[in-house]
């Protein structure tokens, strides 16, 4: 895979591998390019990442070919896509679907469909760039890359929230504040515990919220996270005095809800690539429609 560029009229005099620095290729991709298979051109001529480079140059990044996840195997089975360009997928993840394999769930998860999609429609990378990932038992968009260079770029999009990922929970109780931001550090339980807690000593945890309608025993809640901890939202709305509905981790137990009732329902992000605005949305899943049909008749 090949990405161009001309060098622009008033770039100052310095080197290849600093313009290239500017249009986000990292030196471990040009270290990659270099050695494995991949190069770097410029006018066509393969050259070294201190070459000094001139307005009007082309430059031409070939990246080197990438290496199958033979730790994932292909799954070939549906699954609703959102979106889909040569750089990135958007999936809709069912609920109870794990995002990536483990020891527990090898045969079966997002990436291993993913893979699956990847081989189906004979796209030349057959790595899985996971960019957002979702607990399992939570619904709704996933994004991945289909190549490094594009996982690279989303992953500064990430570091400087430039992408946008919007939740919608129903939680319980009665919300005193209708909007708010829960500003609390999250910490694991136990060094061996997947558990998180809000905890002085933990990391910095940002989550605004918004109460979209209140209910006499819950709220419908749309979320936006301002960082990207384990857990983050189903912690702070623990902290907060509302858990999720249905989640048996941080939550007394309900019959009302089989799953935590947590939907990531938008993405939203600047494509690098075309400077358009990508906004994706996945509609309500049956389950949680069902319990907001339950609260509003209780």
């Amino acid at each position: 895979m090949q990405f161009s560029w001309y060098v622009p009229k008033d770039f100052p005099s310095q080197s290849l591998e600093t313009f290239l620095h500017q249009q986000g290729v990292s030196k471990t991709l040009l270290t990659k390019a270099k050695f494995h298979g991949g190069a770097t051109y410029v006018n066509h001529h393969v050259r070294n990442s201190n070459y000094p480079i001139h307005p009007g140059d082309q430059i031409t990044v070939a990246l080197a070919p990438e290496r199958d996840a033979e730790h994932i195997q292909p799954v070939f089975k549906a699954m609703p896509i959102v979106f889909e360009d040569k750089h990135f997928l958007i999936v809709n993840k069912p609920a109870g679907l794990p995002s990536i394999p483990s020891t527990r769930y090898r045969h079966d998860s997002v990436a291993n469909r993913v893979k699956g999609h990847l081989m189906a429609i004979n796209h030349e990378s057959r790595a899985v760039h996971v960019i957002t990932r979702l607990d399992q038992d939570t619904s709704g968009l996933m994004l991945f890359a289909k190549h490094s260079f594009a996982h690279a770029l989303m992953a500064k999009q990430l570091h400087s929230k430039a992408l946008a990922k919007t939740y919608v929970a129903i939680a319980k109780g009665q919300f005193t504040a209708q909007a708010g931001l829960i500003d609390q550090p999250i910490a694991r339980v136990a060094a061996d515990s997947m558990q998180r807690v809000v905890r002085a000593d933990g990391k910095a945890s940002q989550t605004q919220y918004w109460c979209l309608q209140q209910f006499p025993k819950g709220a419908f809640v749309r979320l936006l996270l301002l960082t990207g901890r384990t857990h983050q939202i189903r912690v702070h709305l623990d902290w907060l005095g509302h858990p999720l509905f249905g989640d048996q981790l941080y939550g007394p137990k309900d019959q009302l809800m089989t799953r935590q009732a947590l939907h990531c329902a938008q993405l939203r992000f600047v494509h690098p690539f075309t400077g358009e605005i990508v906004a994706c949305s996945a509609p309500l899943p049956q389950d949680m429609g069902q319990l907001l049909t339950t609260l509003t008749k209780a």
